[in-house]
């Protein structure tokens, strides 16, 4: 049966129904150019083919291999040999223009892509590669995203369907890779889709939400589809606590024991949940001693003792949202950080000189299959490891989400012989602790269960009813290996039989509050954006790191706190895009991009849906949309009126409700920023007075009174005189040719560019105000490809990408290249200054008990182990520690 074409109307074999309208038959053709052309080689999907065979017999030259990471391209080179060429694409290559919407909704959602500016080169070199090959692989991530790049790549590179092969694997092992290259088919046009799908209606809402934010919040916030609805999840729950009224309620306690019994281990307590027949319930301290008055003088008696022994299963292996998840509650990852280890273990870690290889499966999935080889040694594992009666007679199955794609697989260490303690000393302390993680979650989904023997007592006395249960392991099962994350036991009881008569020892009636619902954690928000069914595995971190980038919300004690920011951008998009803030219109939205992946829904149908609405209430909201202004107490501090709370891109600020006709403004609880005086010195290029001025940091600095037409400043002597904080020098820019300026900044001297801020280089100097000599070791930068150069910063040389700012890729200096970095370039004049390094620390890292040395940071000095970037343990340093510190760098 042939596949249906992008354009299609569901049940439609690609052409345009009879019903359907000029505008709807114009659409499905634009989305037919739009989408990749479905081939007659996707009939041919899965179809075994050797690798060394693929070749088109006119092609000539090696095979091309794309992938999307160097890392990545590094690890499955040395298993494909040399008939195979493979390169790093660094991610996307194209994307929708970055100035306007690239959309043209009356041509059926057209896009206007366009090669990214920074992956101009690549494209370049991947196109001269893909001439010389004879068949061009993409062997891109096996999910949307993934799909969408590698569509892109045929697309940047003017391939034809009969040179390109779609290659996909969930592991980056020799045996999956090999594998995965005789089953090579065709791009998935629906995963793209569906990708396209996603893009576009986010598309929407950042670039015609956005805008209407800047205009009645503040300039530089973001809407989104989904970040959006996140930030309505933890503001709804601000809302709950706020609005919570704490009730007041008691406790009665009793704590017993057998009759007769002495030992301390005999004594065990027992709830009060009944008396007089009903529900126990005391709302204040007068009915709760009333009642404890009644029992204490009742005999007590064991009324009930059930005892039963109950399983507890294993968990499944992880998916991408359990993983990030057990990360946050057990090792205190965020989310961000999980999925940034998580693909280094899968891309590939050298743990036996032979050349990195991928240690665990894809970590973007939601499904809970499990390949039968993989099943096969773990269930070899725990037979041979911890014997038979871990092991359950048959296979434990897990069933997936309605959503879930059967075709990936959990997440599971590739190798069960690279157990974690083998390799620790190859990966670092958070790759160790990450994959530890992953492993024995894994080993223990196919054990038998634990076993509790539970036991249930009832007590009477008089009226009242008390109640206790005791749990003990019986049988350890999974936790052999999967321990929990709390205590293991309830409680230990001494043996009791109906009937039995107890000693009260003590009755104690005890004050409570009832409490609001608990602020989310990171684990918590992300189990609730999926329950919801909100974004998709890959995108909860994405979502989490910007909803705070934005201010939208914050941390505190790994709990997350809508800002009044959050509060006031939710509660307007609530009320004027109450269906785009809509929980069970986002899930929707989600069951439809799946549908679209899955070929049994229309890509632009999909879209009508959601943007036909949304352009209505666009235009009401840019009507009837308030601009948002809180009122304060506060008074403004030049023309005396009500001052209101604003936002701005560092954060909430006062400024006066008079705007514009007074600018003053002042930060939220301090003082007004000093006015600007006349320091009666001249400026030198427009002889127009100098103004002393104040910046952020409370420090003094001349500017000419003529800015912004001349930006003319001056630092300030002891004596209150300019002194030039630039001055212009015979070198130039090496990337835009400029004179550079030598400039003091807060780590010393340093050479700008007087282009500035259109041109942002910087080079170090040395003592004498030279530059210091850029080294070029030959390492490109993981995450654009370009060179990374050798920089000092106040911990030493690094390596940083020559594309930044756009690109802020770092990296250590090899330790083989610590000499030639030495011997090139000395050590700027900024890192001149008393030797950290000279401080002995006496202390050890908290982690992993290594050697500990000094720090500087922002905030001061700090203790940081040696085996760092391994071992990234650090800790605020001892009184004596503090006080060598003060010896040597003098305060």
């Amino acid at each position: 049966m042939a596949r249906k074409s992008p354009g299609a109307s569901p049940g439609d074999d690609g052409g345009t129904p009879k019903s359907a309208s000029p505008k709807r038959a114009s659409k499905a053709a634009a989305t037919k150019a739009a989408a990749p052309k479905a081939t007659k080689a996707k009939a041919a999907r899965g179809k075994a083919a050797a690798p060394e065979d693929a070749a088109p017999a006119s092609g000539g030259g090696r095979a091309l291999v794309i992938v999307e990471s160097p890392k990545k391209a590094k690890s499955i080179n040395k298993f494909l040999g040399s008939k195979y060429i493979v390169k790093a694409s660094m991610g996307h290559v194209r994307d929708l223009p970055k100035r306007k919407l690239g959309l043209d909704v009356a041509d059926g959602y057209a896009p206007s892509y366009e090669v990214v500016p920074a992956k101009k080169e690549t494209v370049t070199d991947l196109k001269r590669e893909a001439a010389r090959a004879g068949v061009v692989y993409l062997a891109t991530d096996p999910d949307r995203e993934g799909e969408a790049i590698a569509w892109h790549l045929q697309q940047a590179l003017e391939l034809p369907d009969d040179r390109v092969r779609r290659v996909t694997f969930h592991e980056i092992t020799e045996r999956a890779v090999r594998d995965a290259f005789t089953h090579v088919g065709p791009i998935n046009v629906d995963m793209v889709n569906a990708q396209q799908a996603r893009r576009f209606l986010d598309r929407f809402v950042g670039y015609q939400l956005s805008p209407l934010l800047w205009s009645k919040v503040a300039r530089n916030l973001s809407a989104g589809r989904v970040q959006s609805v996140a930030v309505r999840l933890i503001a709804d729950r601000e809302k709950e606590i706020r609005a919570f009224v704490s009730e007041e309620y008691w406790k009665i306690t009793a704590t017993v024991s057998p009759a007769g019994a002495t030992a301390e281990a005999d004594r065990f307590e027992a709830g009060l949940v009944e008396y007089e027949g009903a529900k126990f319930a005391a709302n204040n301290e007068a009915d709760a001693h009333k009642v404890r008055d009644v029992l204490a003088s009742e005999r007590f008696l064991v009324s009930r003792v059930d005892e039963a022994d109950k399983q507890d299963r294993a968990d499944p292996p992880f998916k991408t949202s359990t993983l990030q998840q057990q990360a946050a509650i057990r090792l205190r990852y965020s989310g961000k950080k999980t999925m940034k280890i998580a693909q280094e273990l899968y891309e590939g870690i050298d743990v036996d000189g032979s050349g990195p290889v991928g240690l665990i499966t894809y970590m973007r999935t939601d499904s809970l299959s499990v390949s039968q080889e993989a099943m096969e040694a773990v269930r070899g594992l725990i037979h041979d490891d911890f014997g038979d009666k871990y092991l359950p007679a048959k296979p434990i199955r897990y069933a997936a989400g309605k959503n879930a794609q059967e075709a990936h697989e959990a997440i599971r260490p590739t190798d069960l012989k690279l157990a974690p303690d083998k390799i620790k000393g190859k990966l670092s302390h958070d790759q160790f602790r990450l994959y530890q993680l992953i492993y024995w979650r894994f080993v223990a989904s196919q054990m038998a269960p634990a076993v509790f023997t539970v036991t249930d007592v009832a007590i009477a006395a008089g009226p009242g009813l008390f109640k206790t249960q005791g749990k003990v392991l019986k049988f350890d099962g999974h936790k052999r290996v999967w321990p929990p994350g709390g205590k293991l036991e309830d409680a230990l009881l001494p043996p009791l039989k109906a009937g039995q008569e107890l000693d009260l020892h003590e009755l104690a009636p005890t004050q409570h509050f009832t409490q609001p619902p608990p602020r989310y954690s990171e684990a918590t928000l992300i189990k609730a954006l999926e329950k919801e069914n909100i974004g998709r595995p890959s995108t909860y971190a994405p979502i989490i790191q910007t909803i705070q980038d934005r201010m939208y919300v914050e941390q505190k004690e790994r709990r997350f706190f809508a800002t009044d920011l959050g509060m006031v951008v939710t509660d307007l998009l609530v009320k004027h895009f109450p269906k785009i803030l809509d929980l069970k219109f986002t899930a929707h939205m989600e069951d439809e991009l799946d549908d679209i992946a899955t070929a049994k829904e229309d890509m632009v149908k999909v879209l009508d849906e959601f943007y036909y609405p949304f352009q209505d209430a666009l235009k009401t909201a840019q009507t009837q949309m308030e601009r948002v202004s809180i009122p304060t107490d506060e008074v403004c501090h030049v023309c005396g009126a009500p001052m209101v709370l604003k936002f701005g891109r560092t954060g909430q600020f006062l400024g006066c409700s008079k705007y514009p006709e007074c600018k003053a403004t002042r930060p939220l609880g301090g003082q007004p920023r000093a006015e600007a005086v006349e320091s009666g010195h001249a400026c030198p290029k427009c002889h127009k007075p100098l103004l002393i001025r104040e910046n952020k940091r409370g420090e003094k600095f001349l500017s000419c009174s003529g800015y912004p037409e001349c930006k003319e400043s001056f630092n300030i002597d002891e004596n209150g005189n300019p002194v030039p904080s630039r001055q212009e020098t015979e070198y130039k820019c090496e990337k835009c040719g400029k004179p550079m300026a030598l400039r003091q900044g807060r780590r010393g001297p340093f050479l700008g560019c007087t282009g500035y801020p259109k041109c942002r280089n910087v080079q170090d100097v040395d003592a004498e105000g030279k530059p210091v000599q850029v080294v070029d070791l030959g390492i490109n930068c993981e995450k654009c490809g370009k060179p990374m150069k050798v920089r000092q910063g106040r911990r030493g040389p690094f390596l940083g990408c020559t594309g930044y700012p756009k690109c802020r890729g770092t990296a250590p200096i090899p330790e083989d290249k610590m000499e030639q970095v030495a011997a090139m370039a000395p050590a700027p004049a900024a890192a001149a200054g008393p030797d950290l390094k000279t401080i002995e620390v006496d202390e050890t890292c908290d982690d992993c008990g290594g050697a500990m040395t000094v720090r500087r940071g922002r905030r001061g000095y700090f203790l940081g182990c040696k085996g760092y970037p391994k071992c990234k343990g650090t800790k605020e340093p001892s009184e004596a520690t503090l006080e060598k510190i003060t010896s040597v760098m003098g305060a």
